[in-house]
């Protein structure tokens, strides 16, 4: 990588704004699939819904959206379900240089410009930066490996946040 250029700073204006029952980031999932049938609404700026235009032919949706309430990151981090320390990059963890979030989830309904979800593990008022359509057969791709999470993905049907990544 050459580093003698100069990185130009990326500025991205949200979309609209994802609302859930999680007030807090303590006690919510910390992945979909501890989500299992929670709700939320995804509340599209009125001037883009001509975008959604055919996203309810979807079941699942890709949602790419912002960490609001990390306003900084480390490097090397304790992860969920681990006792040791992990790189940033190697995690999931919310406190990142980017704070950019992903999840899937079930796309219920599309009305005017609010999107009707489930399965959501995102706190309220979340600003989303882009939303995809998931498509199984180009989305997903079979693991080969899966590292130190290896001895713990099972673990992720019923944890939730212990609020370690709060704070600063």
């Amino acid at each position: 990588m050459n580093t003698k250029h100069k990185q130009k700073e990326i500025i991205f204006k949200p979309i609209g704004i994802i609302h859930t029952p999680f007030k807090d980031r303590e006690g919510m999932p910390i992945q979909p699939i501890g989500a299992q049938g929670v709700k939320g609404q995804i509340e599209i700026s009125p001037e883009l819904k001509d975008g959604l235009k055919d996203l309810d032919g979807f079941s699942h949706i890709v949602l790419i959206y912002n960490f609001h309430l990390s306003k900084s990151f480390k490097l090397l981090v304790h992860p969920y379900m681990e006792n040791k320390i992990r790189g940033v990059f190697a995690t999931r963890a919310p406190r990142r240089p980017n704070q950019i979030g992903m999840s899937i989830v079930k796309l219920e309904s599309v009305e005017d410009n609010i999107l009707h979800i489930s399965n959501v593990d995102i706190v309220d008022m979340t600003p989303i930066l882009d939303i995809k359509p998931y498509v199984k057969r180009i989305d997903c791709v079979e693991s080969e490996k899966i590292g130190w999470l290896e001895k713990n993905v099972n673990k992720f049907d019923n944890k939730i946040s212990d609020g370690r990544f709060s704070g600063k």
